[in-house]
């Protein structure tokens, strides 16, 4: 029973992505209709005004949802998408994620080391007293 992995252009089809927009739209669209009473009974003017309402958040919410997802797509590097998937995503790999050695000059190399190895102090390098 050998299971394969998935590739990254698998999991990403763009018509998964569309659909995906189109339900959070539809769903914010009736979260809307019922917020405002559509399904109750009342005027006809107050129904169709929720209906208004509700296109365009149902609208709006389509459109952001692509954006989101359209951007979020481009934090993955395309030469990546044959590989399989067997750690997240954007986190870094492990042996990237130990910490650096402090930086900056052997404390040999420092002016304010004292003596050099000859025996002469070094120059001081504030004012002339």
């Amino acid at each position: 029973m050998t299971e394969e992995r998935p590739t990254r252009r698998d999991l990403m089809k763009p018509v998964q992505l569309l659909g995906l927009a189109l339900v959070a739209a539809l769903f914010a669209g009736f979260v809307t209709l019922i917020s405002m009473g559509f399904f109750q009974r009342r005027f006809a003017a107050e129904s169709g005004h929720a209906l208004v309402v509700a296109l365009v958040v149902t609208g709006i919410t389509f459109i952001v949802t692509v954006v989101v997802i359209s951007l979020l797509l481009l934090a993955v590097n395309p030469s990546e998408f044959t590989k399989q998937l067997d750690h997240p995503v954007l986190l870094p790999p492990a042996d990237a994620a130990k910490p650096a050695p402090a930086a900056g000059p052997p404390a040999d190399d420092r002016p304010d080391a004292g003596p050099s190895a000859d025996g002469q102090e070094p120059p001081a390098s504030g004012p002339a007293a």
